[in-house]
């Protein structure tokens, strides 16, 4: 076990800046998170400084900074050489604090002790303002999720209206979208190169008037300031999209075709007499760029500031690896490919194998791998087989309506890592805790020799990977539902439960495969729920894993479920909205429950489905 000193983390006070011999003078870079410090590669304020601290920066990180009081952890370091960096963490603030139902949640993941009490709502633009009014002449970058998913005009469920970019409401200087190394790495040298001996602080005025070329940033100018250049995509402006919804979702469309193209356009939103400027993003890292990423010095262990408190977002990751970035899924309702693209980046076997000796030295590891996997389990190093195919595809999803002719699906590198994980000194069991895609396992191709790997990769799986507990997401029972969510169709995943209960039953296994349904979204109506009931419980579930749909900003979901209208087609799409529709449609979830049946029953008589009360209830004599 390898014993850390306190300066093995990056400095979080001044007692800590100084214990490194620098004084506040001296730092380079200043991030403020919403989420406690964790220094591991899961966190993204520990990313960003590690990277940031590779380039040879001095990089404080301040976490959950009290907003109430005399806001004093805004001022306690002092300005920065370059500039503030915010986040407000791993997850979208307003995802983080509040249920479906808009109630508050009863714990904070990414807080110690679970408190929902450490940060504010939408902490990007708290934080950013505090700063601008201390520090007004000092630059302010934002970052994460909640920044970048609220680039450009979005639908807010939690205050039900549009709302314009987030440059808009922080007041901060420039907006770094998707996964920030690249672009805070070419953010950080162009501000080293406009500072002298006579200019030591880079200024905001400096920023915006010189960084504005950077890929995968956006920023907010006036009017007679921006540039039209050649093959601007240019949206409906904020204003035409309150007056006519119809165009905010015609405006998604658009923006997510340029989120997962290879080459994209620059993006122009008019706002207010001022210009939103999104410019294209990196195309997709290296696997030694990635690598870098995951391979600097994280002592993968939250502060020592938090000894004896529990984290539980820690918890659940500190025993697991992320074996590659990006989804090509395209699911209707995820960002996960609008934050990280759709083309998977993986890690090199070496890499992964590094990540995986550091976590048997943990002080409580046990010889169990939590998760090997990533946004979906299955996708490690599955790319275009001709990339030129690639760099002209718009397509969100490879996998939707039908698995891309272009992509491999071979499973034998993940299988390699697999058994080069199982076969080190100290490693008992690693487990798949990430959802895995099924259809990907099922797709038939034309090369046996790859359709013999998705069956082993199958049966390895199953026999060795599964921690009792096998995690799907079919989503839904309705294909018609399922076709607006781009998932495949309902029958896939009963065939993959035929070959998944006739593999436990060779290898003498009692597993349980738990799927994950949704309720409320775009185009589900409370019969499909009835139906999803019915053939749920002729398959044996009774349902743990459900949820309501929760609109969040920046998917194709949310907009049809604001707007009424597909992203894609303009047709008008039905979503259940008030709290009595939503109910309504998640109760069938719990048939099963004696104290849902008579409401379960008088809905279906309301809607005029005695058939379907017949088939969960049986016919009354």
């Amino acid at each position: 076990m390898k014993e850390y000193r306190l300066t093995d983390w990056l400095p979080t006070t001044k007692k800590e800046v100084e214990l490194r011999g620098w004084n506040e003078n001296e730092l380079d870079v200043i991030l403020f998170s919403g989420d406690a410090y964790v220094d591991h590669p899961s966190f993204g304020a520990a990313v960003i400084g590690r990277i940031l601290e590779a380039e040879g920066l001095k990089v404080a990180i301040i976490p959950q900074p009290n907003w109430r009081d005399d806001l004093r952890d805004f001022k306690k370091l002092g300005r920065p050489r370059l500039f503030f960096g915010i986040s407000a963490g791993c997850m979208d603030s307003m995802v983080n604090k509040y249920t479906a139902n808009k109630r508050l949640r009863s714990e904070d993941a990414y807080t110690p002790d679970g408190r929902t009490d450490m940060r504010p709502e939408y902490p990007s633009i708290v934080y950013s303002r505090i700063l601008k009014s201390i520090y007004p002449d000092v630059p302010v970058v934002l970052g994460g999720i909640e920044a970048s998913m609220r680039r450009l005009t979005h639908y807010d469920y939690w205050q039900d209206r549009l709302r314009t970019s987030i440059l808009c409401d922080s007041e901060a200087d420039l907006l770094v979208y998707g996964m920030g190394e690249k672009p805070i790495v070419g953010l950080a040298r162009q501000a080293e190169c406009l500072l002298s001996e006579e200019t030591p602080f880079l200024t905001a005025k400096a920023m915006r008037t010189h960084i504005r070329n950077i890929p995968q940033t956006a920023y907010l100018c006036r009017d007679e300031e921006y540039t039209p250049v050649e093959g601007d995509l240019h949206l409906y402006s904020h204003e035409e999209c309150m007056e006519d919804k119809k165009k905010q979702a015609d405006n998604f469309r658009h923006i997510e075709e340029e989120s997962n193209k290879y080459e994209a356009r620059r993006i122009a939103q008019r706002v207010d007499r001022k210009v939103v400027v999104v410019n294209p993003p990196y195309p997709p890292m290296a696997q030694e760029e990635l690598d870098h990423s995951f391979d600097l010095p994280y002592t993968r262990l939250p502060h020592p500031k938090y000894k004896g408190k529990r984290i539980p977002a820690y918890d659940m990751i500190k025993f697991s690896i992320n074996i590659h970035r990006g989804c090509f899924g395209g699911c209707a309702f995820c960002t996960i490919s609008a934050h990280q693209g759709k083309f998977i980046v993986s890690r090199s076997k070496e890499s992964i194998l590094r990540e995986v000796k550091e976590v048997t030295q943990l002080p409580d590891f046990k010889g169990y791998i939590s998760d090997l996997g990533g946004p979906s389990a299955n996708m490690y190093r599955m790319k275009g087989q001709n990339e030129e195919t690639c760099r002209k595809c718009k397509r969100p999803s490879c996998i939707h309506p039908k698995i891309c002719p272009n992509l491999n699906t071979d499973h034998r590198p993940l299988l390699e890592i697999y058994r080069a994980v199982d076969a080190l000194s100290g490693i008992k069991k690693s487990f798949i805790g990430s959802g895995v895609r099924y259809d990907l396992m099922l797709h038939q191709s034309k090369d046996v020799a790859i359709n013999r790997s998705a069956a082993e990769y199958t049966r390895e799986l199953i026999t060795r990977h599964v921690s009792g507990r096998l995690k799907v997401a079919p989503e839904h029972t309705s294909d018609r539902v399922l076709s607006v969510m781009r998932k495949p169709s309902f029958s896939q995943f009963e065939e993959f439960k035929k070959i998944f209960d006739r593999i436990n039953r060779e290898a003498n296994l009692r597993q349980q495969l738990i799927p994950y349904f949704i309720s409320s979204h775009p185009g589900c109506k409370e019969e499909d729920m009835a139906e999803l009931a019915v053939i749920t419980k002729r398959l044996d579930f009774h349902l743990e894993q459900v949820q309501d749909f929760t609109p969040t900003p920046m998917t194709v979901s949310t907009e049809a479920w604001y707007t009424g209208y597909h992203p894609y087609t303009l047709q008008p799409v039905f979503s259940a909205k008030t709290q009595r529709e939503k109910l309504a449609q998640r109760q069938f979830f719990f048939w099963y429950k004696p104290e849902e049946r008579r409401n379960i029953v008088n809905e279906l008589k309301r809607i005029g489905r005695q058939d379907l009360i017949d088939k969960l209830y049986g016919r009354k004599k």
